[in-house]
Order: structure tokens, then sequence, then C-alpha cells
């Protein structure tokens, strides 16, 4: 695959499971906490675009599980339990919201 147009795939442990992601990067973006210490400023830019992006889909992964969980919380009669996670995911997507906008005028 030629430089300008990267697939790698993350690995994320959480308590119960592992799930993947991958991502496609344009560059050469291996090295991401050293093109943000660097100071340079395109660098940092396509950093910051790549790492908005990641942390979007990163939070959509979790708001399925948590909403699976609220789900089975209330089914299990652990009413006040699910309306936390409920607000929880609430949260997550005005968080989402926050993330796009950032992206959006990048």
């Amino acid at each position: 695959m030629d430089n300008e147009h990267q697939c790698h795939t993350h690995e994320h442990s959480h308590h119960d499971h592992i799930h993947t992601h991958e991502h496609c990067h344009e560059g050469d973006h291996h090295n991401h906490a050293h093109d943000i210490l660097s100071g340079e400023g395109t660098k940092e830019e396509k950093t910051l675009k790549i790492l908005l992006g990641h942390w979007i889909e990163h939070n959509k992964s979790h708001e399925e599980g948590f909403s699976e969980w609220m789900n089975k919380a209330r089914d299990m009669g652990k009413v006040e339990t699910s309306q936390f996670i409920q607000k929880a995911v609430e949260f997550m997507k005005q968080a989402d919201d926050m993330l796009k906008k950032a992206e959006e005028h990048m």
C-alpha cells in the first residue's frame, strides 16, 4: 500500500470484551505523539483530524454497548441503573455532536 493511503486496526480491550477499529489515513501517521510534540502546524492539524474522527467512532462503539446494557438492566428490574446508563448515552451523544462540530471547523 502506498504512503498516501494507509489502513491499520486498533484493538481495544475493555472489562468484558475486546473490539477493534480499522482506520485508514492519508500519509504517514504512525507517530501521532511525535507529530503533536514536534510543533509542526500541518502535522498537528492532520493528527487532530484523525483523533477527532477516532474519538467519534470510538464513542459510537461504546454507545451501542451501553444501550444494550441499559435494556438488560431495565429487564433485571434495575430501573435507576438503566436510567443512569441512558443519561450517560445522552451525554455521550452530546459530546459526539461537539466533536463533530470541532471536526467541521478543521
